[in-house]
């Protein structure tokens, strides 16, 4: 599976931001999928993730109420809505998709890593 992340851009806080991932290669339709964040010298952390069929979601704390993850696996893209942002939302931001069944919020977890694109929130 290959994969390209876009949308990431400068926006003021309370904002909101679409980040989009376009996927390629096998079947992209049975692949758990998520994102992450890496902000600059911290590691890169969980943000959300989504089962093949859309039915079930998972999202970090800090993100709860505020992002939402959606698929389409006709167009094969993952999204990722994020609203309300503060600055401590800024990061680079990865999708990444598994191998397996289940949803995981560890890195490690995740065989395919997107390029990652930049999201600053100004204060």
């Amino acid at each position: 599976v290959q994969l390209q992340a876009s949308g990431g851009g400068l926006v003021q806080a309370g904002g909101s931001l679409r980040l989009s991932c376009a996927a390629s290669g096998r079947t992209f339709s049975r692949n758990v999928m998520g994102w992450f964040r890496q902000a600059p010298g911290n590691e890169r952390k969980f943000v959300a993730a989504i089962d093949w069929s859309s039915d079930i979601t998972s999202y970090a704390d800090s993100v709860k109420g505020r992002f939402a993850i959606s698929r389409d696996n006709d167009k094969n893209t993952v999204n990722l809505q994020m609203n309300s942002m503060t600055p401590e939302d800024t990061a680079v931001y990865y999708c990444a998709a598994r191998n397996y069944n289940g949803l995981r919020s560890a890195p490690a977890d995740y065989a395919y890593w997107g390029q990652g694109t930049l999201v600053t929130v100004s204060s």
